[in-house]
């Protein structure tokens, strides 16, 4: 499949930012900035509707636990936002090859969703919002230039998400020591609070 390399980084892209993916790519598709765009994608409504979820994210995503209950709540949509963006660049309604767009799509986009949620709880261990808001700023920045990057460049944007993604891994994999004291901490605050007590100091 010629469209898989963007897929693929739609895919990587909408799990860390799904709403910016459709806006970005709506824009340029809208702009004539590329012609790779489904003109659903490029609808006054569609383009209206993201950049207003887009505004929200781009406030919760930057503020210690809000992080990460957004998302908690985007566990469902990102996957299924980079299934359905892949399954319209893929077109073709109900073909064999727009299916497996669209489970590459939302399969790429769960890992990276995971890998983004990992990543939160593992700061959130030091609740200061400098941390919180570097990384956001980064994520953004990176989604923007590569969703651009592969509308032009494909197969070097496809590369480049993957490596991202199995940098992402890595990273999660090194910091589970303290996601696992994030979750140690939520559970020692919810018990506290239904004790009526303080929770311990870890």
């Amino acid at each position: 499949m010629s469209v898989l390399p963007l897929v693929l980084t739609s895919g990587w892209a909408s799990g860390i930012n799904a709403y910016a993916v459709v806006l970005l790519l709506g824009l340029m598709g809208a702009t004539g900035g590329s012609d790779e765009v489904p003109l659903s994608l490029q609808r006054t409504d569609v383009l209206v509707v993201a950049a207003l979820l887009f505004l929200c994210e781009a406030v919760a995503d930057k503020i210690p636990y809000v992080d990460t209950v957004w998302d908690a709540v985007h566990t469902v949509v990102r996957p299924v936002a980079g299934a359905v963006v892949a399954a319209l660049l893929a077109g073709h309604d109900g073909s064999l090859p727009q299916l497996a767009a669209a489970a590459v799509g939302g399969s790429t986009a769960l890992a990276s969703h995971l890998v983004k949620a990992g990543t939160r709880m593992a700061v959130n261990t030091s609740p200061e919002p400098v941390t919180n808001i570097t990384l956001s700023l980064v994520e953004d920045l990176a989604v923007a230039a590569l969703v651009v990057f592969a509308l032009f460049h494909p197969l070097a944007a496809a590369l480049i998400a993957g490596t991202l993604l199995a940098l992402g891994i890595a990273t999660v994999v090194f910091l589970f020591s303290r996601i696992r004291r994030f979750w140690r901490r939520r559970k020692e605050r919810r018990a506290a609070r239904a004790g009526g007590g303080t929770p311990a100091a870890v």
